[in-house]
């Protein structure tokens, strides 16, 4: 049986009633200042929706072009109920993920092995930063002609889009850990392997979390523009088609899901944060 350990809540306890008046007085503030700016951006969301309805029933906005949050929640719930819109989110979302773990997982090997070896690094350097810097999307025809349309073009858009810059910040953040850590891993008899694991990898697992939380943005905007170009199904494909039939209710509806899809990932990732800080 399991005894619960109660010795850390007492601590917290303890330290609490520590606290003099004007850290308690400060403690206050912090958290009434965190409530004042989660209800205002909630009040200013609310606000920009009923702005945005009442331009279009007034006319103050073309509703052809601009559609309204009314037309578009109908729209959303028409389309929830033949099950078709759930069906391209879980594409993307798909796509996202494998395109995602893909760059982690790659950056990851290659960024170990250039710092294992040194000059392989700095030979590869100037190559990466190049590929890092050109528009990702005058690569996607190349794709669509070596590999055809389908997932495998897509997910390798969305690989194309972050790998390179997460393999440039992997490498540098290995390379600029503490050297006294490092030398004195060495003057014990470790090996450069028990450096890697014991000082090099812990020591930038939050450049890593930083990196994951651009990453997965960065995985999506390219898988979009893979479904763009090479997608018969997808968020990115509802925007091209209804681009071109001028159905702009299911381009903005798309968008907006996309901008839900979003801000789901990078809060998922900032409590994976928290809690990793908390557990250390």
């Amino acid at each position: 049986m399991k005894i619960p350990d109660y010795s850390r809540k007492f601590k917290d306890k303890n330290k609490a009633a520590t606290l003099t008046t004007g850290q308690k007085n400060f403690l206050r503030r912090q958290k009434l200042q965190k409530l004042y700016i989660f209800w205002s951006r909630i009040l200013l969301f609310v606000v920009f929706i009923m702005l945005w309805q009442v331009s279009s029933d007034l006319g103050w906005i073309d509703r052809f072009y601009f559609s309204s949050p009314i037309a578009i929640a109908q729209l959303f719930w028409y389309d929830i109920k033949d099950m078709s819109l759930l069906n391209h989110i879980g594409i993307t979302l798909l796509e996202s993920g494998i395109s995602f773990l893909l760059i982690i997982i790659l950056s990851m090997l290659m960024a170990t092995f250039f710092w294992f070896y040194p000059s392989l690094g700095e030979l590869f350097e100037p190559f990466l930063i190049v590929l890092n810097s050109l528009p990702k999307s005058a690569l996607a025809p190349l794709i669509i002609v070596w590999l055809g349309t389908g997932p495998r073009t897509i997910i390798l858009c969305g690989i194309s889009v972050g790998i390179f810059g997460c393999i440039l910040n992997l490498y540098q953040s290995f390379a600029q850990t503490d050297p006294e850590r490092l030398k004195l891993i060495e003057t014990l008899g470790g090996t450069k392997l028990q450096a890697f694991t014991k000082v090099v990898f812990p020591g930038n697992i939050p450049t890593f979390i930083s990196l994951s939380k651009v990453n997965i943005g960065l995985a999506l905007v390219g898988v979009i523009i893979g479904e763009f170009l090479a997608g018969r199904r997808g968020l990115g494909y509802l925007i091209i088609y209804g681009s071109q039939v001028f159905k702009l209710d299911m381009v903005i509806l798309s968008i907006v899901i996309l901008c839900i899809i979003a801000m789901g990932i990078y809060g998922l990732l900032n409590l994976l944060e928290k809690k990793m800080e908390q557990s250390d």
